[in-house]
């Protein structure tokens, strides 16, 4: 099916920054030209973009890059042991109700009344895709229901939103039912939710949601799913990556040599995990290095690089060797 909206150019090396949202702070992000063509492909073939790495590559912040590239709203959802593929679609607060019928029970209001208070429909809560496929029935269930959660934040300047980037996280933590039951929903284009009398559906005036998951491959995901993705492997940074990356979000906080050293303090400690069959530091690790640096020694790039080795046992030693001598 041929897109029914223009799929912007996202350069190589192209600098966006993100704004805080929820839990994230702010942050920047660099695309490269391999992620920034993925973003672009998944779009175009309107199928979800699966993104395999380490933790701390940079997974979950691609898809915050995507959003703010395309002026689209973020939609997130953090995958568990216990996330079903309804939670993607909407939410019913049990609880909620049973508390409601309580003191309505103790209140002894007329049973008509107690009935249309307690209306199912009314503790349903749209989840992210509800709002990625049709916001408007998605907002108008919202303000009906008993607002278990917040509506999504919309770009500035924007009061409804131009297109969604739903970005489901960590999706190996689920069963395989979860994944299974994402791929019908998107290849449906909808869903039903119970207690309704519509089923939600993707508007055709809206672009199809770009739907972007992270896995750390912590479980196999089912074959049937990873086909109908589009994936995007994001490897560690090599050296001279890590130290681009550096000084992205640091600046001249830190000497040039600070950033080399730090990258191949990294590096070395890597491949010692490795030999050792330990899950290794990565890029997260190095940022945390140099943050401790630039706070605890301000400008001072001759006390941050003699200390430097000293933060990296914190930052990049969190198993222990064989041989360590920590």
């Amino acid at each position: 099916m041929t897109p029914t909206f223009t799929i912007p150019p996202i350069g190589d090396a192209e600098v966006v920054a993100l704004p805080a949202q929820g839990s994230w702070p702010e942050a920047v992000h660099q695309f490269d030209e391999h992620s920034a063509l993925a973003v672009r492909a998944a779009l175009a073939a309107q199928r979800p973009l699966l993104i395999r790495g380490e933790p701390g590559v940079g997974k979950s912040q691609l898809a915050r890059a995507a959003a703010v590239k395309l002026g689209w709203v973020l939609l997130s959802e953090v995958v568990h042991a216990r996330s079903e593929s309804q939670d993607l679609q909407w939410r019913y607060d049990a609880v909620g109700r049973l508390g409601d019928a309580q003191a309505i029970g103790a209140a002894k209001l007329d049973m008509a009344v107690a009935r249309a208070e307690l209306a199912q429909s009314h503790y349903v809560s749209p989840g992210p895709l509800w709002w990625a496929f049709d916001w408007d029935s998605a907002l108008a269930q919202h303000d009906q229901a008993t607002k278990q959660y917040s509506p999504p934040s919309l770009p500035p300047g924007q009061t409804r939103p131009t297109g969604c980037v739903v970005l489901i996280d960590e999706i190996d933590k689920a069963e395989a039912e979860l994944p299974n039951g994402l791929l019908e929903t998107m290849g449906n284009g909808g869903f039903a939710v119970p207690w309704l009398d519509q089923a939600v559906r993707s508007r055709a005036d809206m672009p199809p949601p770009l739907v972007i998951i992270t896995t750390n491959e912590e479980r196999e995901l089912p074959a049937a799913f990873v086909r109908r993705c589009m994936v995007l492997q994001l490897p560690q940074p090599d050296k001279d990556r890590l130290i681009e990356r550096g000084r992205l979000h640091f600046a001249d906080a830190c000497s040039e040599e600070v950033y080399t050293k730090a990258a191949e303090q990294l590096l070395a400690d890597r491949a010692e995990y490795e030999r050792q069959g330990l899950p290794q530091p990565g890029q997260a690790e190095y940022l945390d290095t140099l943050r401790v640096l630039t706070q605890l020694w301000p400008n001072d790039h001759a006390a941050q690089l003699a200390n430097l080795e000293r933060i990296g046992q914190f930052t990049f030693h969190k198993h222990p060797l064989a041989d360590d001598a920590y």
